[in-house]
């Protein structure tokens, strides 16, 4: 009496585990297909253990692939003057390391370098990357009043970087974006044809607003000055433009400057220039 009720047992437990297979494949399709779709909506199920650090470096690995992201953009009806930024002689330079193209640095390709012949101290991109940083970064940027940026590569390469681009936190995902564009000659934003990023023709001055004042700093240089006060007095009615070195030796040329001023007793690095002439910026334009 009790082999019918076993038999019956098998062939039910036999239908759920088919019910269980034919299913298996769906739902694997349907996990592949929603992935992309939680990612973009930022959905965080099932992602607990993730910080915000490794969320900010996926999604700066994605930008330096499919483009970049983009910050929104200061609305404000009336017409304010603005400042830009020329970085000079910073050092990004495109090698063959094994079979991938990269941006070459004093850590990573130390014996790449003196292979050939170089430096490895004049390979500092890093110095780049955190002088782009100070300035994206700061209140003077994000109130709207930066007006563009040009960096110009020791090797003579000119390219401009548009005012609400979001760069890259880490260094490695600044190199991957830089190496691309060095390759490319632009990056775009992501989902659209803006170029954020694009190599354009020297020299620079062509691009700079006609009366701008052109200012280049230097530790050299033989006029020192107050920024602070110097900012103060400078006229609203003219474009400020700041020539700053982004390099790890040397000085800067200042063949195309109206004016050529130290503003410190100290040698400062770039990042910390640049810190100081947004802030005298900010206190002139009373941005909090």
């Amino acid at each position: 009496m009790g082999r019918p009720y076993a038999v019956k047992g098998r062939k039910k437990k036999r239908k759920l585990d088919e019910a269980a297979a034919s299913d298996a494949a769906p739902a694997a399709d349907e996990a592949e297909e929603l992935q992309p779709l939680l990612e973009e909506a930022g959905e965080e199920k099932g992602n607990e253990n993730m910080t915000a650090a490794a969320a900010g470096e996926e999604e700066e690995e994605q930008a330096a692939v499919e483009g970049l992201p983009v910050v929104p953009r200061t609305v404000d009806g009336k017409r304010q003057p603005g400042a830009i930024f020329v970085l000079e002689r910073a050092c990004l330079e495109v090698g063959k390391v094994g079979k991938t193209m990269q941006i070459l640095n004093s850590d990573d390709h130390a014996n790449y370098l003196r292979k050939q012949g170089r430096n490895p101290a004049d390979y500092r991109p890093d110095i780049i990357h955190q002088a782009l940083l100070a300035i994206f970064d700061s209140p003077l940027t994000k109130a709207g009043r930066l007006q563009a940026v040009y960096v110009r590569t020791e090797k003579g390469v000119l390219f401009e970087i548009k005012s609400h681009v979001r760069m890259p936190r880490t260094f490695k995902r600044f190199c991957g974006l830089m190496s691309q564009l060095l390759q490319k000659l632009s990056i775009t934003a992501v989902g659209k044809r803006e170029k954020l990023l694009n190599v354009i023709k020297n020299p620079v001055t062509r691009y700079l607003p006609v009366g701008a004042r052109k200012i280049g700093l230097s530790y050299s240089a033989e006029k020192s000055v107050n920024l602070f006060d110097y900012v103060a007095k400078s006229n609203d009615d003219e474009a400020l433009v700041f020539v700053v070195g982004a390099m790890a030796h040397g000085k800067i040329d200042n063949e195309y400057s109206d004016d050529y001023i130290q503003i410190c007793n100290y040698p400062l690095s770039a990042a910390c220039c640049l810190n100081r002439i947004c802030s005298a910026l900010e206190q002139k334009w009373k941005i909090q």
